[in-house]
């Protein structure tokens, strides 16, 4: 082998590893890429599901509130006023 077709094989060698880096590098980043894009579509699903959650809780208070509320002796004698209020302004 000649020192001429030594440097060809050196090149060519050098060349060949150049592209196996160059498409490492873009595997790697079409990868990260994609991981951030399935990270910001989980993000966004996740805070739509707390603020229904939020939403929901919300709910369940004004429902727990209506049904205690509407049971308690308060409401009971707060509810006879206002039907015998309503009674005596029919007469």
């Amino acid at each position: 082998m000649t020192w001429a077709s030594a440097i060809v094989l050196i090149v060519l060698i050098s060349a060949i590893v150049g592209v196996m880096r160059s498409r490492s590098r873009t595997a790697d980043h079409r990868s990260q890429n994609r991981d951030r894009t399935e990270d910001a579509a989980v993000s966004g699903r996740e805070l739509e599901l707390q603020r229904e959650v939020m939403d929901l809780r919300e709910r369940i208070k004004v429902l727990e509130r209506i049904a205690t509320d509407a049971n308690s002796t308060e409401t009971r004698e707060t509810r006879a006023i206002a039907d015998e209020i309503e009674r005596l302004r029919d007469k």
